[in-house]
């Protein structure tokens, strides 16, 4: 019997058929705490099942899910890291910085991060009120406003739920789109502050799928403001490209990692993606040594 191809166990399968990976690493990881569909304990078992070494957490703008992550890991041979994915922009640009090995409990980045959801949520109820506006009236829960993801897309996903559009395409053509009447500008953190708060909370930061061409022209000048890593390894990215990304990355002393991405079934799996024993740990390397010794 063929099983759905964005099922669980069809990714199980696909992840035990590639052998052994109990040397790699999935860094890049999103569950229910932000805009994933799988809990975290689910991926935690993923994980596992896949026999690999360690996952990342890596949900947008919070690090709500990793206690209930390392729980479910207990007594497992599984790492789970401490991660987050956080959006920002330089020079005109916006770019996904993933930071790893963070204290989840340092104030400066949980202000920060709190500060980010603050303003998304801000920003989804400012698009709802131009929505009223323009005579599209929905309702929005609390339920509606808890994930830290709250974007455009959630949006659209509630005019679907609600019958105002017959797709998320639409909600963007008619309403949503960058310069719609509807759509507000995003706020994010400059990245070399997002950085700073990162290497400040004990962590590791890495450019998370960035374009090539972007890669190229801003990778040295992030460099110089702390980066400490580039995502090489990930969905799409083309062997050519990956190959000159990680060239560019060693010249400049930069860590690679890398993930599926995983948001749930349908796209990437767990452990489609990974890194090997040897670039997690070059990557726990380059955890500013002025945070080492307290982690010791």
């Amino acid at each position: 019997t063929l099983m759905p191809a964005g099922s669980p166990f069809t990714a199980l399968c696909q992840a035990l058929a590639r052998g052994p990976a109990a040397d790699r690493a999935d860094l890049h990881l999103h569950s229910t705490a932000s805009d994933g569909t799988y809990t975290p304990t689910q991926l935690v078992e993923l994980g596992r099942r896949c026999l690999l070494r360690a996952i990342a957490l890596t949900d947008h703008d919070t690090l709500a899910g990793l206690e209930e992550a390392r729980a479910a890991a207990q007594g497992s041979s599984l790492e789970v890291i401490a991660g987050v994915e956080i959006t920002t922009r330089h020079a005109g640009h916006e770019i996904h910085l993933l930071g790893y090995f963070v204290d989840p409990s340092h104030p400066g980045l949980s202000g920060a991060l709190e500060g980010i959801r603050l303003a998304r949520r801000g920003r989804f109820l400012e698009m709802v009120e131009r929505l009223r506006g323009l005579g599209v009236s929905i309702e929005v829960t609390d339920a509606d406003l808890v994930p830290s993801s709250l974007g455009r897309r959630t949006l659209a996903e509630l005019l679907v739920r609600q019958g105002k559009a017959s797709s998320i395409r639409e909600a963007f053509q008619r309403w949503l789109h960058d310069r719609g009447r509807a759509s507000v500008p995003k706020e994010s953190l400059p990245t070399p502050e997002a950085i700073a708060h990162v290497r400040a909370a004990g962590g590791v930061a890495s450019w998370a799928h960035p374009p090539y061409d972007q890669c190229v022209e801003h990778l040295a000048e992030l460099a110089v403001a702390g980066l400490g890593a580039v995502e090489v390894i990930f969905p799409n990215a083309k062997p050519s490209l990956a190959r000159q990304m990680r060239e560019r990355a060693t010249a400049l002393g930069l860590a690679i990692s890398g993930g599926s991405d995983c948001h749930g079934p349908g796209g990437s799996g767990v452990g489609s993606h990974t890194v090997s024993s040897d670039e997690l740990e070059r990557l726990r390397c380059s955890v500013p040594s002025s945070t080492k010794s307290s982690k010791a």
